[in-house]
């Protein structure tokens, strides 16, 4: 039997945010949220924020975030750049200096399906965004984490199905699919849940990862006009057609339901999405039926990906 099967959520697929956090009384929560400014991450903070919780978001972008989140209170903006490990250090060191605990860290930023990009000595940009920075961050963080026996959030995506982690080749030096390349991304989030819940359990801190479902924000930026008329998504004035597509207040539910459920006590590693927990899918399911590939949960992976990630990066290993 595996824990990764439906809950019983009271929550589905159409659910806002503002539902998931009504009643909810976070005062004295600290939250880090990075990508906090737009999109998904942005829902997550302005509804963090009125919950309580104070947040502080790391943005690439500091100055576009303070614009962003000048009507939030309760809410600070700090820099980092998730593809520069200095930026990441410098980041983590300004945030521990300034709580003595952290309850929640959401790790939403990301780019998705981007032109060929070389960061640090030569790795491949979507992992290095997506994943290898949010892992030293969260090493970085994780005595805060530990303090306040914390919930660390994961944005992954359906787009994992489209590939395993490619050991033979993670920084694609043998030729670029920016699909694959997402896809990998996507996966590695999801196996780094696994693992941090391992290692982080004992310390009551708890990982989940999750797909938001799909949904029109920032995130498809480097995707040309055209490509997304001719997917379906959207017609040639930018606007949503396809109809399976959520809002994003929908697309950040699932994210706040992770960060906040009861019905997730004492649960972890595991994978998410419509806010409920995820069943396993077959490799022959297309993406859009739901559910989580076998390989994205597999723990001996997770512990090779975290193997290797603490290797590229030289973060500080958790206890």
């Amino acid at each position: 039997m595996t824990d990764q099967q439906p809950l019983g959520s009271p929550f589905t697929a159409t659910s806002t945010a503002e539902e998931v956090v009504a009643g909810l009384d976070l005062t004295g929560r600290t939250a880090v949220v990075t990508g906090g400014y737009s999109g998904l991450g942005l829902e997550t903070t302005r509804n963090l924020a009125a919950a309580g919780a104070r947040v502080i978001v790391p943005a690439r972008r500091p100055d576009t975030a303070r614009t962003a989140l000048a009507d939030i209170a309760n809410c600070e903006v700090i820099s980092l750049d998730l593809t520069d490990l200095g930026s990441v250090r410098t980041a983590a060191a300004q945030i521990r200096d300034s709580i003595d605990r952290l309850d929640l860290l959401m790790a939403i930023a990301g780019v998705m399906a981007t032109p060929e990009r070389r960061v640090g000595p030569g790795w491949e940009g979507q992992l290095t965004a997506n994943h290898v920075g949010h892992f030293a961050l969260t090493c970085e963080l994780y005595p805060l984490l530990a303090t306040g026996g914390a919930r660390v959030v994961v944005n992954s995506s359906a787009g994992h199905t489209l590939t395993d982690i490619r050991w033979h080749d993670p920084h694609f030096r043998t030729g670029y699919d920016k699909w694959l390349a997402y896809g990998q991304a996507k996966t590695a989030n999801a196996l780094f849940a696994v693992h941090l819940d391992a290692l982080g359990r004992n310390d009551g801190v708890r990982a989940f990862a999750l797909h938001p479902g799909k949904i029109i924000t920032g995130l498809q930026r480097d995707m040309p006009l055209q490509e997304q008329i001719d997917r379906g998504w959207v017609d040639e004035h930018g606007t949503v057609i396809a109809a399976d597509f959520k809002t994003p207040s929908q697309g950040a539910a699932t994210g706040l339901w992770a960060a906040t459920s009861p019905l997730l006590d004492d649960r972890g590693g595991l994978y998410l999405e419509d806010c409920e927990v995820a069943r396993i899918s077959t490799p022959d399911e297309h993406m859009d039926e739901g559910g989580v590939r076998e390989y994205a949960t597999n723990p001996d992976a997770a512990a090779r990906l975290w193997d290797a990630s603490l290797a590229m990066t030289g973060a500080t290993p958790i206890p």
